[in-house]
């Protein structure tokens, strides 16, 4: 039988996945460890394709009720392409499927050394573990002590830009509003809580998500992205919402990312902080080595970011970013379907 006469007959009831379950600052990561079909395509964008194309039905039963819920998040691990990774991986979540995920490369540090899944030995006091991800090869360095024990991770972004500045768009609801587009592994629009009237401590975060997704759509309709890479790249994640204080500080600042169907991110938003610093450099608010704490305007949860050294990405003018937080383990799971189960493939509430 042909491979693609395989997945054509396939049955989920067939299925066995087993998962690892993570956290790194609220935000939830499912690990794909074992049971999922054979996937095609030589390089990482490919296999990318291969899975929205032919097992999108597989994100579903994961992402959605009644195994996970609107705000899950996956990683499903594949076989990298590139010489120089321990590992490689795809991004899951509400919508379909990102190109970068720092809350998941935090999280797949530890779980990388912990289950031996690197070149490298848990080496005090700390040991960096290669990861592939969609937008390109992120190095994260893991913290251990001699007991074998991991702890906190850091990783280098890809180069990371300020795409565009002060740009305008009409928003629904809120006129015309003056925008930054960066990119961090993935596109964000940033907003402040000033310009759209809320703030993260009295209003609820159901209005913080309403204004948000109308700024991604008013982006969306308004500026044409492009990443020097490949236009797999070049589209827009989502909006993160800050409370403009983008000027150094040893203060923490806060954000909250909304991205692909109004996900919610719980955690300060790896790869937003990535871009979030990008846009800082780029319009001379920070200098390279500048440390600044990044906190959740949802759970409160922290990460630390600083830019670490200049680069181009294209004709773009860009840095690598390091961004470091926590990921915590929560439990495994085993996922089948029942075959008289009407609900087995999945469903989602919003």
């Amino acid at each position: 039988m042909a491979f693609n006469d395989e997945i054509a007959v396939m049955n989920i009831s067939d299925l066995v996945i087993k998962t690892t379950e993570m956290h790194t600052g609220g935000e939830p990561l499912r690990i794909v460890e074992s049971g999922y079909p054979k996937i095609s395509g030589e390089t990482i964008l490919e296999k990318r394709k291969f899975v929205k194309e032919n097992f999108d039905f597989l994100r579903k039963f994961l992402m959605f009720e009644p195994r996970g819920h609107f705000d899950m998040y996956g990683a499903l691990l594949i076989e990298p392409d590139n010489p120089e990774a321990d590992m490689a991986v795809l991004f899951m979540h509400n919508e379909g499927y990102s190109t970068m995920c720092g809350h998941a490369v935090i999280a797949l540090g530890r779980y990388a050394l912990d289950k031996g899944l690197a070149r490298h030995k848990p080496s005090p006091p700390e040991t960096e573990v290669n990861i592939q991800c969609p937008c390109g090869l992120v190095k994260a360095f893991v913290e251990c002590n001699h007991l074998g024990e991991t702890g906190r991770v850091r990783f280098h972004s890809v180069p990371s830009f300020l795409f565009a500045a002060d740009v305008k768009v009409s928003v629904p609801g809120y006129g015309e509003l003056q925008v930054d587009i960066a990119y961090g592994g993935a596109f964000y629009a940033f907003v402040t809580t000033e310009a759209l009237g809320l703030n993260f401590q009295t209003k609820k975060t159901s209005e913080i998500v309403d204004a948000a997704s109308k700024v991604t759509e008013a982006v969306k309709s308004t500026v044409k992205l492009h990443h020097p890479d490949s236009p797999d790249l070049a589209f827009l994640y989502g909006t993160i919402v800050t409370d403009g204080k983008e000027e150094f500080s040893q203060e923490p600042t806060a954000n909250i990312c909304v991205f692909a169907d109004r996900q919610v991110d719980r955690c300060p938003t790896g790869s937003g902080v990535t871009a979030r610093i990008a846009l800082q450099f780029a319009k001379g608010l920070i200098s390279i080595d500048q440390e600044r704490v990044f906190e959740s305007g949802c759970t409160g949860s922290r990460f630390t970011g600083k830019a670490i050294r200049s680069c181009k990405a294209g004709t773009h003018d860009a840095v690598v970013v390091e961004v470091s937080g926590n990921g915590y383990y929560t439990g495994s799971c085993t996922f089948i379907a029942e075959a008289k189960d009407m609900l087995k493939e999945g469903f989602i509430l919003n």
